[in-house]
């Protein structure tokens, strides 16, 4: 009998997601945010995710023999419980609770997912819940599903999960060895999310704002310095400054922040409104430098000697989607392969959960080559929703999807482009995108004021045939996940301009044959149009929603921007 593994995210309130193993090989995996159209889906369990992958799969809940978690109890006999509470003694409800009752959290997410198993007409009594220290399924999800079979050293960082804030690790003959975690509150992650919110965006969902912002700034202009420090193998976070709780905490409008009055006394107001403006975009840059310098003091401390030794680093955790420090970690003479987690965020922990779980099972997981995991939709269904939809669209069925494509894009068009199984994780990779022509003046001013409705210093990102990579970069490192930035060679900046950002950069998807044909097809042919075998690709959605899933909700998307025209499978939709 197959071994059916279940993971299911969502254990730390938010980027719920499902995932389904079956005898290793990874069948489907979605995010909730996508089904109930509520972005990170905060406090949500991720009930129409997991409902998807089991009617993708075709098998009953009485099939699945293994429901894994990313959450598991942390023993009192462990440093984690009392670093957290000798760190946070400034606010003793918090030290105390975690001494006296510090798996409550664990126990609640316990029992909501209990509840979820029953919707979903799985026995919790009869499955095995395999609870999966979440930082372990963060490091599982990066080194069993890199496919590399030597000794291999594991990185992750994020905010926190149970009380871990940081991995460091390595992985031999499918196992993973722990070297050292660091605590909450000494949490680069956290950090960098408390200086995000005094930026003036969100905590999860803005720090690549901020990463975006860094480049027009000098980081030298700020001496960031005094906000953590990594001495003698220890990361220390300044919680006079950030990663604050309780009274230390600045409040305004009724809410608290992650960083302090004090904060707001050294730099001044929080930044508001989209402009990118002196002092913030030198906050934003002195931001990244310092997280970029602690995070690879760490790496070379900790697994410095693994990686001169094999070459290879996986890495994962929310922090492993900063695409400037996983460009400085390219950079290293002695990194010869980097696998980043394509969902390196908490959604990507049911990925993990259930891979930790089929792997000390004795079933070894497959290389991760794609994300193409969610839901596909047929031409019958497209014309369907076109047909309840109170915009009336007008469509025609496509000859030739690739190639009447591409002639709108080289026309200055842009399109959406809707093909296929739906992209896992946070990156949109030509299963639901906006599309543009790289060598079309003003393309990417007109997606972010007319369609997208978000900041106009945000970047937009290049997919390009696998082959045209090296060209364009001048560097053969594989990059399918649009999780790395290369610096842009200068004829390919005047070819290309549309997808350089402000530092000469541009964060890449390179494809190869076989994993989205049509995507794929659609490249060649602006290759035959224009020379440069490359696209702009950006999410279908607009600013603050999830990305698309459904004909239904592209459709909503289409009519509540300035789009003119939406590709669904061999169906062009326009505007009557």
């Amino acid at each position: 009998m197959p071994l059916i593994v279940l993971g299911l995210s969502g254990a730390l309130g938010h980027d719920p997601s499902a995932a389904l193993y079956i005898d290793g090989t990874l069948v489907a995996a979605a995010e909730e945010e996508r089904f109930a159209r509520d972005k990170h889906a905060k406090n949500r369990l991720p009930l129409e995710a997991a409902k998807f992958c089991l009617r993708h799969a075709n098998i009953t809940p009485d099939d699945v023999d293994v429901v894994a978690i990313p959450l598991a109890p942390i023993a009192i006999t462990r440093p984690h419980r009392w670093h957290y509470a000798r760190r946070y003694w400034y606010a003793p409800d918090r030290s105390l609770d975690a001494l006296f009752n510090g798996n409550r959290r664990y126990r609640r997410y316990k029992r909501q997912v209990v509840a979820l198993l029953q919707q979903l007409g799985i026995d919790p009594h009869r499955v095995e819940l395999d609870s999966v220290e979440h930082h372990l399924a963060h490091a599982s999800s990066a080194y069993h599903c890199s496919g590399f079979t030597g000794k291999t050293a594991i990185m992750g960082i994020d905010g926190k999960g149970e009380y871990a804030t940081t991995f460091f690790g390595y992985g031999e003959h499918r196992r993973i060895h722990r070297i050292k975690e660091f605590i909450d509150p000494d949490s680069l992650g956290g950090l960098y999310g408390a200086i995000t919110e005094f930026l003036g965006f969100d905590m999860l969902d803005g720090e690549y704002k901020v990463m975006g912002m860094a480049p027009y700034g000098d980081p030298g202009k700020y001496d960031f310095s005094r906000l953590a420090s990594f001495e003698d193998g220890e990361l220390r976070i300044n919680t006079h400054y950030a990663n604050v709780i309780g009274l230390r905490r600045h409040k305004r409008g009724g809410r608290g922040y992650y960083f302090s009055d004090r904060l707001i006394d050294w730099l001044g107001p929080m930044r508001e409104g989209d402009v990118a403006d002196d002092p913030y975009i030198h906050y934003a840059a002195s931001m990244q430098a310092l997280f970029e310098k602690l995070a690879l003091q760490m790496m070379d401390y900790y697994l410095g000697d693994i990686i001169a030794e094999t070459g290879r680093l996986a890495f994962a955790g929310g922090g492993a989607l900063n695409v400037k420090l996983n460009q400085k970690i390219i950079a290293r003479e002695e990194v010869t392969e980097l696998f980043v987690q394509p969902a390196s965020g908490d959604s990507g922990t049911a990925i993990g959960a259930a891979a930790y779980a089929s792997e000390r099972r004795g079933v070894p997981v497959e290389k991760m080559t794609h994300v193409y995991l969610g839901p596909a939709y047929s031409s019958d269904e497209v014309i369907a929703a076109c047909a309840a939809h109170p915009g009336n669209p007008r469509w025609r069925r496509l000859e030739d999807v690739p190639a009447e494509t591409a002639r709108l894009l080289v026309a200055g068009h842009p399109v959406a482009w809707f093909q296929g199984r739906m992209e896992f994780g946070p990156r949109a990779l030509g299963g639901r995108s906006i599309l543009g022509c790289p060598s079309s003046s003003g393309v990417a001013d007109r997606i972010n004021r007319q369609i997208k409705f978000r900041e106009r210093w945000r970047p937009f990102c290049p997919s390009m045939l696998s082959r045209v990579a090296p060209q364009m970069f001048g560097v053969d490192h594989p990059a399918p996940f649009m999780t790395f930035t290369f610096e842009v060679n200068e004829d390919w900046k005047m070819r290309v301009p549309e997808v350089v950002h402000q530092d000469g950069t541009a964060r890449a998807q390179s494809l190869e044959p076989g994993l989205n044909d049509a995507y794929y097809a659609l490249m060649e042919e602006m290759e035959r149009l224009t020379g440069n075998g490359v696209v702009l690709n950006t999410s279908l959605n607009r600013r603050g929603e999830a990305m698309v899933c459904s004909p239904g909700d592209a459709l909503e998307m289409f009519f509540g921007s300035d789009l003119e025209y939406l590709v669904m499978e061999d169906i062009l939709v326009t505007r009557t």
